[in-house]
């Protein structure tokens, strides 16, 4: 069971020991949950920086992270209707696909939202963000 929603900027902040880290090991440890289009950047961002995202799926099962602490959640066409329904609300802060699939993923299982991107406190939305830092 799932205590937090993760984004990618807060996953990515602990795979590379960045500021937060350690509040993301706390919630990881709790149980978390990313939304598949945040666990694609994650992957493409190790990708773009020449490693290999096999690698990080590996080390992550290995280390029991994935199918343990976190638990990665596919979407459906009513995840895709609600993220849809995001853009409204989010555009004038230029919010990716990603950040409204966290935030939808958040808003349905009523969990506080974990991520390094401040602008989200911006948001006047029915959800619980957290900074990371």
């Amino acid at each position: 069971m799932s205590s937090f929603v993760l984004d990618a900027s807060a996953l990515l902040a602990y795979l590379r020991d960045e500021a937060g880290a350690i509040v993301v090991e706390k919630a990881l440890d709790r149980g978390a949950a990313i939304s598949i289009v945040n666990w694609i950047e994650v992957l493409s961002k190790v990708a773009e920086v020449g490693g290999e995202p096999e690698e990080l799926v590996s080390q992550l099962e290995n280390l029991s992270i994935t199918g343990n602490c976190l638990e990665i959640v596919p979407l459906l066409e009513d995840d895709a209707i609600s993220i849809a329904k995001l853009r409204p609300a989010t555009r004038t802060l230029d919010l990716s696909l990603g950040d409204r699939s966290c935030l939808a993923l958040g808003m349905k299982w009523r969990l506080p939202i974990l991520t390094a991107a401040q602008i989200w406190v911006n948001l006047n939305l029915d959800a619980e963000i957290q900074l990371l830092r």
